[in-house]
């Protein structure tokens, strides 16, 4: 399976998220998963890219070339693709990927979550999301589902659209017995928002 991660760059953050996001690498490299994700080399990025390749998972980088600046981008991917701008990079990230995990990150992050989220609501794809909450990052977030919910902004299936986990092994489990036939959310049949 090809897994998308994506998650922060940034190197100034507790070192607790960097660990436990290269665990989740190992967990889903072990099990012989291919990373797809945003390239770089630092922070939780560069954290699930060395978690894959210490297990002997294959990664697969995207990012725009002007990305290519000495020690930004992770250099031991084992496929590097440079799309033209950022929004080709999340949708070819879209179209490459089997399923997607959000680990903590800033708004790059939540610009990706929420867009695969909305195209996973309008029937754009059938694919599994997952939050991995480490330290009860996305708490708030979740919050923010909850109150969206009793507001009537958001669908009361939003946990079903996107559930939040706080191990490897719940992600793993949640992947492997996903059956997309089980998570209809919209009327709409296969609308092409891209």
């Amino acid at each position: 399976m090809k897994i998308c991660i994506y998650g922060a760059s940034s190197n100034t953050i507790n070192k607790s998220y960097i660990d436990a996001t290269e665990k989740l690498g190992e967990a889903l490299g072990e099990k012989g998963h291919t990373l797809v994700y945003g390239g770089g080399a630092g922070g939780l990025m560069g954290a699930a890219a060395r978690g894959f390749k210490k297990k002997g998972g294959k990664v697969i980088g995207l990012a725009p070339s002007f990305f290519n600046v000495d020690g930004v981008l992770f250099e031991e991917c084992d496929e590097f693709i440079y799309p033209d701008t950022m929004r080709d990079r999340k949708r070819m990230m879209e179209d490459l990927s089997d399923a997607f995990i959000a680990v903590p990150g800033g708004i790059g992050t939540f610009d990706e979550l929420f867009e695969i989220v909305t195209l996973r609501q309008l029937g754009c794809h059938q694919k599994p999301v997952a939050l991995f909450n480490v330290n009860g990052y996305y708490n708030h977030i979740l919050e923010m589902f909850d109150f969206a919910v009793k507001e009537g902004f958001i669908t009361e299936k939003i946990g079903e659209i996107v559930p939040s986990f706080t191990t490897a092994e719940e992600i793993m489990n949640y992947f492997e017995n996903y059956n997309p036939s089980e998570y209809v959310f919209s009327d709409f049949k296969s609308v092409d928002v891209k």
